[in-house]
């Protein structure tokens, strides 16, 4: 059987690229496409055991490291790289922090992405040098591990919801996009605050946004 791939990215173009370097790095490899987060957990729920994920952190429906979370708590044993145009030391540590393997910018050459699959297929962690220059910064804080432990409780169609809110949809709008009734996405809006330990929305989305790039 063939050993799967995910790659998980919005930009066709790029897509493209990183096949390219999971043909050297996986060679005779099956790659699976997504564009989005929903697809990406449909694919990983059909495809469990994948031999990598390649997850960009910024196509729909990921906000911040929301997605890592996510596919670090409901497949553990996955190998994540992150592919990203954001090239901050800081978020680099922060994905590592949250269970990546790797941290890729979309900057790097496709010999330099093929470096990293390699380096995580042989059970390796990679940073690129930019990463590596000076001291590092911490990669996480305690707020940020204790909204991740409680982020890592919900599940997919819950940090679905979650996104959705963080966005400013209103459960009409979110019953819609999702295709179920508003009655459904109230009950999910509950069961999120439950697990979050909030007793509001707004609290809520501000906990998820301990896990953005850019934290408030």
């Amino acid at each position: 059987m063939k050993r799967a791939v995910l790659i998980a990215d919005d930009h066709p173009l790029f897509r493209d690229a990183l096949k390219l370097a999971v043909a050297q790095a996986v060679p005779g490899a099956q790659i699976i496409e997504a564009d989005t987060v929903h697809s990406l957990f449909a694919a990983l729920d059909a495809h469990p055991d994948p031999e990598l994920l390649l997850l960009d952190l910024n196509m729909p429906g990921a906000q911040g490291f929301n997605a890592l979370v996510q596919a670090r708590a409901n497949f553990p044993t996955v190998p994540i790289v992150v592919i990203s145009a954001r090239e901050d030391r800081r978020i680099m540590q922060r994905a590592l922090g949250h269970g990546a393997a790797a941290f890729v910018p979309k900057s790097a050459s496709i010999n330099v992405i093929v470096e990293a699959l390699r380096a995580v297929l042989s059970g390796d962690t990679w940073l690129p040098a930019s990463a590596t220059t000076g001291s590092d910064p911490p990669p996480l804080d305690q707020q940020e591990i204790d909204a991740t432990s409680r982020l890592a409780t919900l599940t997919p169609q819950q940090f679905r919801v979650l996104s959705m809110l963080s966005s400013g949809l209103l459960n009409k709008q979110i019953a819609a996009e999702l295709e179920v009734s508003e009655a459904t996405v109230k009950a999910h809006v509950s069961a999120v605050m439950q697990k979050l330990g909030v007793s509001n929305r707004t609290q809520a989305v501000l906990l998820a946004q301990r896990l953005s790039l850019d934290q408030p």
